[in-house]
C-alpha cells in the first residue's frame, strides 16, 4: 500500500481553508500522482499568498552548489517567490507579513550535510519571533529510518549544512526533525507536523510507491541519496565527488588517481555491501572540470549492510595514500563559512581529519563515533513519530 503523505493528509482536512498561507517548497513537493503542493493548496481551499524557495532555488534550476537564487515572482499564481539561498537565508518580517501560516513541504534526502533542512529550521525561528504558526508535511527519509552513523557535529563548527548535534547519517523524517530542533534544540515556534500513513522505518524511498522527483540538481537517484551521506565529505577535498557528471557522489576521482590500482585496494579491505569499480570521468563544471580523472563509481550492492560513512572515509583515506602530494582538503569559503576548513564543517569537527592525517585505522575511526551516536539515539527516542 503505497505511502499517504503528510501534505495529502492536511489537505484532506480542510484546515487550510479560508487561510492565507505561504509554502516553503520545490519541484520535489508533489504528491503521488505528480500534483505540485501548491496546486493542492489552493485545490484546498487556501489563499497562497508567498513561495519560499530553499538552494537551487524554488524551481530547482540553479545547477551548481553555493551559488545564490534571486527573489522572483510566479506568473501562474500571481504571488512573490523568496528565494532563502541570497542575502537572506531566513525569512524577514516583511517576507512573512499578513500570512496566517507557514507551510513546509520539502524533501529530504538523510543526512546531516543538506541544506533543506536548516532552511526548515530558519523558518521556524523566524515564526517563533512573530508567533507565526507553521506546518510542516513529513515526507520518507528515502534512505531509512533506522540506521544512525558517522561523526557528530560538535559546538563551534555550526554552519549552514549542519546547525545542529546530529551524526552525519540521522535516520529521521523531515517532520521528526522538525520537531527535534524546535522543542529538543529550543527554536519553540507554534509547529505542528502532519505525519505520514503508511511509512515504516525500514522503509526506503522506492518502497513508499511515491515518484522520485530530484530533491535538488544533483541528487538525480535513491542511488546518489544511499551514498551522499558518506561520499558529500568530498566536498571538504580537492577530490571530485562526480558533480559535473551524471553520477554525483556515486563517482569520486582525481587526475592523479590510478583508477584500477585505487579500485583494488578497496575491495580488498571488503567493506560490506559495496563494490568500487575502477573507472575514469571528465566532469563538465566545478572541479577538474574538463580533465580525464581516476577513481571509481561506488556501487551498493546489499543497503543493508551498506555504511555509507565507512565507506567514504576508506575511500578518503585511499585518495590521501594515492598521492600524497597531490591530495589536498579544500581551503574555504565553503557556504557562508570563511574561516574553517570545509572538510571540518562537513565532518562536524576537526577531528575526523586529524584522524586521518594521523593514519589511524578505519574501525578505530569508525569506533570513536560510537558514543555519541548512542546518546543521539537516545536524544532522538522522544521526537520520532514511527515506531
Amino acid at each position: 500500500m503505497p505511502v499517504v503523505l503528510g501534505s495529502e493528509r492536511l489537505i484532506a482536512s480542510g484546515r487550510l481553508r479560508g487561510r492565507r498561507i505561504g509554502v516553503v517548497c520545490n519541484p520535489a513537493s508533489i504528491n503521488g500522482s505528480f500534483v505540485h503542493i501548491l496546486d493542492r493548496v489552493v485545490e484546498g481551499g487556501a489563499e497562497l499568498a508567498a513561495i519560499f524557495g530553499p538552494q537551487h532555488g524554488f524551481r530547482s534550476d540553479v545547477q551548481d552548489n553555493m551559488v545564490e537564487s534571486s527573489h522572483a515572482a510566479d506568473p501562474k499564481r500571481r504571488v512573490p517567490i523568496y528565494s532563502l539561498y541570497s542575502e537572506t537565508r531566513q525569512p524577514t518580517a516583511a517576507m512573512l507579513a499578513n500570512l496566517d501560516l507557514l507551510l513546509v513541504d520539502l524533501q529530504d534526502i538523510g543526512a546531516r550535510i543538506y541544506t533543506f533542512v536548516y532552511t526548515m529550521a530558519n523558518c521556524l525561528r523566524a515564526a517563533a519571533w512573530r508567533g507565526l504558526e507553521v506546518l510542516v508535511c513529513d515526507r520518507p527519509n528515502p534512505i531509512g529510518g533506522t540506521a544512525v552513523a558517522g561523526p557528530m557535529l560538535r559546538a563551534g563548527y555550526e554552519s549552514f549544512v549542519g546547525q545542529f548535534a546530529i551524526p552525519m547519517r540521522h535516520g529521521m523524517t523531515i517532520g521528526e526533525l522538525a520537531r527535534l530542533f524546535n522543542e529538543g534544540f529550543g527554536i519553540g515556534a507554534p509547529l505542528e507536523v502532519i505525519p505520514m500513513k503508511g511509512w515504516r522505518r525500514s522503509t526506503y524511498y522506492d518502497d513508499t510507491g511515491l515518484p522520485w522527483v530530484m530533491p535538488s540538481p544533483n541528487m538525480p537517484t535513491l542511488e546518489t541519496a544511499i551514498v551522499y551521506p558518506g561520499t558529500v565529505l568530498f566536498e571538504g577535498t580537492l577530490v571530485s565527488e562526480g558533480r559535473g557528471t551524471t553520477r554525483p557522489f556515486e563517482l569520486i576521482g582525481a587526475p592523479w588517481i590510478d583508477a584500477e590500482r585505487f579500485a583494488d585496494g578497496l575491495n580488498a579491505r571488503e567493506l560490506p555491501g559495496v563494490h568500487f569499480r575502477p573507472a575514469v570521468f571528465e566532469p563538465t563544471f566545478q572541479k577538474h572540470a574538463k580533465v580525464p580523472c581516476g577513481g571509481c563509481q561506488v556501487h551498493v550492492l546489499d543497503r543493508d549492510r551498506f555504511e555509507p560513512c565507512t565507506a567514504a572515509v576508506a575511500l578518503l583515506e585511499a585518495c590521501r595514500r594515492a598521492s600524497p602530494a597531490d591530495f589536498a582538503w579544500r581551503p574555504p569559503p565553503y557556504e557562508y563559512e570563511h574561516e574553517k576548513l570545509p572538510i571540518d564543517i562537513l565532518a562536524g569537527s576537526p577531528e575526523l581529519r586529524q584522524q586521518i592525517e594521523s593514519d589511524l585505522p578505519l574501525d578505530d575511526i569508525v569506533a570513536s563515533w560510537q558514543p555519541e551516536l548512542e546518546a543521539f539515539r537516545r536524544l532522538r527516542q522522544d521526537f520520532l513519530l514511527y515506531r
